[in-house]
């Protein structure tokens, strides 16, 4: 057990977190929390799922020896109807997150829960990884839409939701704030 991780008292299964809602933040939250657990020396993996473009964070997270970033997703985050070629994407990238599960401290699920609304990965393959992910490791999932089995799993659920954003004034995404 890590130093300061508390023993959890019904099966040993890992501290889950979701970070779901319409609101920005959700990949900001996890990423903020791989750069914590980095800085403390732990291991973390990082799965995007439905992603395929180069951003500036990685940049940063290649500072990192003990981060992997690994990205599961054509070029643009998709905005159409998903094609067979994004089904096997998002299961390879599932498949390598069971590896992850295995060796890492921290493991980052980003826009899993989009995948999985998607119907890109199954809810049972999902369900599956989180109940065989060892207690030594925490699993964070993002994406809009969790599905509520997925909340009702996990130890920790924020909901980030959008009050106001500068996108309805016509600005646009930035580099170095949103990708």
């Amino acid at each position: 057990m890590r130093p300061g991780h508390l023993k959890l008292e019904s099966d040993g299964d890992a501290l889950i977190q979701v970070y779901t809602g319409k609101g920005k933040g959700k990949t900001t939250a996890a990423l903020g929390l791989a750069l914590r657990a980095a800085g403390a020396g732990l291991k973390v993996y990082i799965c995007q799922f439905l992603k395929g473009a180069y951003c500036c964070e990685h940049i940063s997270l290649k500072k990192f020896q003990n981060i992997k970033i690994k990205q599961f997703g054509r070029e643009c985050f998709l905005r159409r109807k998903p094609g067979l070629k994004d089904v096997v994407m998002a299961k390879r990238g599932l498949a390598e997150a069971r590896n992850a599960i295995k060796k890492c401290d921290v493991v980052i699920l980003d826009e899993i829960n989009v995948a999985l609304k998607l119907n890109l990965i199954k809810l049972g393959d999902l369900l599956k990884l989180i109940k065989k992910t060892p207690q030594k490791t925490e699993l964070i999932l993002t994406g809009r839409h969790a599905h509520p089995q997925i909340v009702k799993m996990a130890d920790l659920v924020s909901e980030i939701k959008e009050k106001k954003h500068y996108y309805k004034k016509g600005i646009k995404g930035r580099k170095g704030i949103e990708f």
